[in-house]
């Protein structure tokens, strides 16, 4: 698909190569969370030249987990959904890349499995912002005190889903990847500028 005029995918591909660009570490491998993270792992394959590989199978059947209303079905809907490769794991140096992070309960989930696989380490990326605020023009994300990044540093947040290291992509790098200007789009959940006025107090 697109949108205003430029490929959804190709711009997903660039924010992984510029993710690369900001936060690259040395690794072995670049697995990506399936299925959102695949297409910026890609980039950020190609960007930092570590190999591609598939180190996660999604069962397709299992709905979006970060959504669910509580979180042991969270819990239960990461492990029973993904589904980590110990032959491709097991002694490697990962770069694990997802599209978001929002509660962190799952990228926990995620980096724990791919411990038990075998990875000697993990080092988490994602290819967007730190998420601090909902959205209220029409995504569905949950309310602002459960946003991880809203209420702990980057270090918390590395030590609370037991990555070796964590990084983010900067808005500069996400507008860069889109090509646009930081004033074209609204960016007010990565950092809180609001086009509108919002009302209500639970926020």
């Amino acid at each position: 698909s697109k949108v205003f005029d430029r490929s959804v995918y190709e711009t997903r591909k660039q924010m992984g190569k510029v993710l690369s660009d900001e936060s690259g570490v040395e690794a072995d491998i670049v697995v990506p969370v399936p299925d959102s993270g695949v297409t910026s792992a890609i980039g950020y394959s190609e960007a930092s030249g570590i190999p591609f590989e598939l180190g996660i199978i999604r069962n397709h059947y299992i709905g979006r987990t970060f959504i669910q209303p509580s979180q042991s079905i969270r819990s239960f809907g990461v492990k029973i959904k993904l589904n980590p490769q110990r032959e491709i794991l097991a002694g490697k140096r990962v770069i694990v890349i997802d599209d978001s992070l929002v509660r962190g309960t799952t990228s926990q989930k995620i980096i724990n499995l791919v411990r038990q696989a075998g990875a000697k380490e993990v080092h988490f990326r994602v290819a967007s912002p730190p998420t601090t605020g909902g959205c209220y023009y029409g995504v569905d994300t949950p309310k602002r005190r459960s946003l991880i990044a809203a209420v702990k540093t980057q270090e918390e947040i590395r030590e609370f889903i037991g990555a070796d290291t964590l990084a983010y992509l900067s808005v500069e790098g996400m507008m860069k990847a889109v090509n646009a200007p930081y004033e074209s789009y609204c960016a007010a959940c990565f950092d809180g500028k609001y086009p509108t006025e919002l009302y209500g107090s639970d926020l």
